[in-house]
């Protein structure tokens, strides 16, 4: 329930900040406007931080900051969804999937950083694939109904119950459980949209989702000079280590999916 014709609105700026209406248009509308207003005060001030609310599901994360990284800027986006994550210690989903991306590149388009990640242990796409496959699902990746790990993938997909980054409190689950809250802090919170449990259902439709999401935009000019020369070789020398098995070199984020394009 989204309205196709629709235009984000902004509602208030500083020469660094954005507040931003999306008005219930598509995610991807509110996206780019939202980072194109980033970067464009990032190159005026240093730093653009924008927020939105009244959005929609924007797709992929890494296609916001990326936009920033391709004009030599650290590009940061952020967004809230629907609630699949269970917070550490709770039997239900409360926090949503709620992603990460931070992207940067080094002197060379060959040397990027793109962190692009979920604060869920899994996406539920996999869940829903292991299903399909009538396969068991690895220990931490979701609870059943009543709140207990499980390696039912149809037990999962019924609770919609997924564990934090990390899984069961013993292995640090709590911390992907913290990252989630930050998202939230800096989406749903910030920008006065729905948040954490407020949201409406996944595939759920009668109402409007009015999503928070958060878009950064960062100089480095306005730092330490010399930022693509060091980050560059700090990538050089992380892919150069020595791997355990020969066949699987050390990788830096995003070069996964760099390959797949290639390929």
């Amino acid at each position: 329930m989204c309205d196709g014709h629709a235009i984000p609105t902004l509602l208030k700026e500083t020469p660094a900040t954005g507040f931003v209406d999306g008005n219930n248009a598509l995610g991807p509308v509110v996206g780019n406007f939202c980072m194109n207003l980033a970067i464009k005060k990032a190159k005026g001030v240093g730093v653009g931080w924008v927020v939105a609310r009244g959005s929609n599901h924007y797709g992929i994360a890494g296609w916001y900051a990326r936009q920033a990284m391709r004009q030599n800027m650290i590009g940061m986006s952020f967004t809230n969804t629907s609630p699949f994550l269970s917070p550490t210690r709770s039997k239900k989903a409360a926090l949503g999937t709620n992603p990460i991306c931070v992207a940067a590149k080094g002197s060379s388009d060959n040397e990027q950083f793109v962190l692009d990640m979920a604060t869920t242990a899994v996406a539920v796409g996999k869940i829903e694939l292991q299903k399909r496959k009538g396969e068991a699902i690895p220990t931490g990746w979701a609870q059943d109904v009543n709140g207990h790990i499980t390696t039912n993938a149809s037990e999962a997909m019924t609770a919609s119950c997924l564990m934090p980054l990390g899984g069961s409190e013993i292995n640090s689950g709590y911390k992907g459980y913290g990252l989630a809250i930050m998202v939230e802090l800096f989406c749903g919170i910030l920008a006065g949209a729905a948040y954490g449990p407020n949201i409406r259902k996944w595939m759920t439709a009668t109402t409007p989702a009015n999503l928070g999401q958060c878009f950064i935009a960062v100089d480095p000019v306005c730092f330490a000079p010399e930022f693509g020369e060091r980050l560059g070789d700090l990538i050089k020398f992380l892919r150069s280590m020595d791997p355990v098995d020969p066949a699987k070199p050390v990788l830096i984020a995003g070069d996964p999916e760099a390959e797949h394009k290639k390929s």
